[in-house]
């Protein structure tokens, strides 16, 4: 590999060894040898966080026998909260330079020791949360959906590009890991069912719709409804609570049209929130909603004329939110 590499002129080599989930020393040694051979600038031993304090005791074995000069931390959009990380820091006295945060390509993220002490202690991390929305989010349509929400509307084709951008932002279980209370969201979701793949089953039904169907739902008859529940290969109910989801947020989304931060007031059915502290949130956190000029984190809400939420925890006193989930009840 190290000569196919200065071959072809590459600058970069990771060589990855084979993993393992208990400590075995022919498997050990192998890594020894591999270190000997390819001296390498970065030796980062990848531990799992779901492992909890077992993750310690194979850092610090790896430790002892390699030149480790970090740590990286995967499956953190799982449910444990990382505190593995406090402790492999601790005994081995390396830094975490990245958290795993997925399966893909861009699922790994640089390690913030303000941001993991925030999910730890159940505060979640709205900042990397803010970061993923604004690298996924194309300026162009921002634009035009933030000019369609001003004027309170709202097609099938608007929820489907949100859906579609919380699948590419880590899903369902990756934002709300970053969401203050994820273990109860997350808890009171898995009771629901409500998960990545209702998601998908969501974002097909809408697919399942002709251009004119999704730019106007009215359209939807039961027969419609029964081809298109037949070509997403779902039952009919699932179509009913996709196109209910939509109805309550487009309904959400004329009444922030007409009435800007009263309005969303009048959305959120008053949610114990003052118009002058949705100002200061505003104010402080622009990157959260967008205003006019851009349609921010989907379910995050905004300022007047930013777009709804994560789709779906529509209807109540919440607006917008997770597709699938049916918000909090009216007092």
């Amino acid at each position: 590999a190290l000569q196919a590499a200065k071959l072809q002129g590459f600058d970069v080599v990771i060589l990855d060894t084979a993993g393992r989930t208990t400590l075995d020393e022919q498997m050990m040694n192998e890594a020894d040898e591999v270190a000997k051979i390819a001296n390498p600038q970065e030796t980062l031993l990848v531990a799992d966080a779901l492992t909890g304090q077992d993750a310690v005791e194979t850092a610090k074995r790896f430790h002892e026998r390699l030149p480790l000069t970090g740590l990286v931390l995967t499956r953190m959009d799982g449910d444990g909260r990382g505190g593995a990380a406090l402790s492999m820091r601790a005994v081995t006295g390396l830094p975490i330079k990245f958290l795993g945060v997925g399966e893909k390509l861009d699922g790994l993220d640089l390690f913030s020791a303000k941001r993991i002490a925030g999910r730890i202690l159940g505060r979640g991390d709205i900042v990397s949360l803010v970061e993923k929305a604004g690298e996924q989010m194309d300026a162009e349509k921002a634009e035009r959906m933030a000019k369609k929400m001003a004027k309170g509307q709202f097609d099938l084709d608007d929820l489907a590009m949100q859906l579609k951008q919380m699948q590419q932002m880590g899903g369902l279980g990756g934002i709300m890991g970053m969401l203050p209370g994820a273990k109860k969201a997350k808890q009171a979701m898995a009771g629901m069912n409500v998960d990545d793949k209702t998601i998908k089953r969501q974002e097909s039904i809408i697919y399942s719709m002709t251009k004119k169907e999704r730019a106007k739902p009215a359209l939807l008859n039961a027969s419609r409804r029964k081809r298109i529940a037949a070509g997403a290969g779902v039952h009919v109910s699932e179509v009913n609570k996709v196109l209910k989801m939509h109805q309550q947020m487009s309904t959400m989304m004329k009444k922030m049209g007409k009435g800007g931060m009263k309005g969303l007031m009048s959305a959120m059915g008053g949610a114990g929130v003052s118009q002058a502290d949705l100002a200061k949130m505003a104010a402080r956190n622009g990157g959260l909603g967008g205003g006019a000029g851009g349609a921010g984190l989907p379910g995050l809400g905004g300022g007047a004329g930013a777009p709804g939420g994560l789709p779906g925890l529509g209807g109540g006193s919440l607006p917008g939110g997770l597709p699938g989930l049916p918000g909090a009840k009216k007092k």
